[in-house]
Parts: C-alpha cells; sequence; structure tokens
C-alpha cells in the first residue's frame, strides 16, 4: 500500500506532489532541487552547492524514514548543461563513497525554477 512521506528537514514541495512515496518495499523520492528547508532557492550558487543541497534534501527524507544515503539503490540527476558534469560528480561523489548506486545522469532543457541540477532517488526501504 502507498504511502507519503513528508519531513520540514526538507524542502517542501512545491506542487502537486509528495517529497516521498514509499511501498514499504522500495522508497521513491519527488526530484529534489537546490532549496533549503526554509524555501530559499540557491540558483545563484555553484553546481556544486546545488548538488549538495539536492542531496542534503535526499538525507533527510530518507533519514525521516530511518534510511540512509546507503540505502539508495538508484539515482537519476537532471543538469542544465551537461558540461557541469565533473563539479557535480565531485560534490555527489562525497555522499557514496562507498558501494554506490546505479545512476543515470542527463542533460535537460531546463531544470524547475531555474536551477541548474535536480536529484531523484530509490531506496530500498524493506
Amino acid at each position: 500500500m502507498k504511502r507519503t512521506i513528508s519531513t520540514d528537514d526538507a524542502a517542501a514541495a512545491v506542487g502537486a506532489y509528495s517529497q516521498a512515496t514509499t511501498n514499504g518495499d522500495l522508497l521513491f523520492t519527488a526530484g529534489q532541487l537546490p532549496l533549503t528547508a526554509d524555501g530559499e532557492l540557491l540558483d545563484d550558487e555553484s553546481v556544486a552547492d546545488q548538488t549538495r543541497q539536492c542531496l542534503d534534501n535526499v538525507a533527510a527524507i530518507l533519514e525521516a524514514e530511518g534510511l540512509s544515503m546507503a540505502d539508495v539503490l538508484k539515482t537519476t540527476v537532471f543538469l542544465d548543461d551537461v558540461n557541469d558534469f565533473d563539479e557535480f560528480n565531485e560534490a555527489y561523489s562525497a555522499y557514496f563513497q562507498e558501494d554506490p548506486p546505479a545512476r543515470s545522469a542527463v542533460e535537460v532543457g531546463n531544470v524547475p525554477k531555474g536551477a541548474a541540477v535536480e536529484i531523484e532517488v530509490v531506496a530500498d526501504n524493506a
């Protein structure tokens, strides 16, 4: 059965979606933007800083379910410019130093709210 997940420690949903959902076995986050829990958009910050904020949001959502980044099975990364991949990857790698999850990273026409990066994950919630 589907259950929604919400925490005040990550950016609030800015539309008709949940921060995450789970069926008890898998947890799916919505795409996380570089928004602080207070709603501040870090769109003027570096790609590395935006990446860290996105992943901090992911970590907070996972923590609300008693999970950690080690439980992430798959990430999908949306970049507004694939030329930022190396800077993104350096920041991203710090969150997954051991047994990193599978990952897709693609360039998209635009990331919502003018951000440089958006990240969503699937985690093992069993």
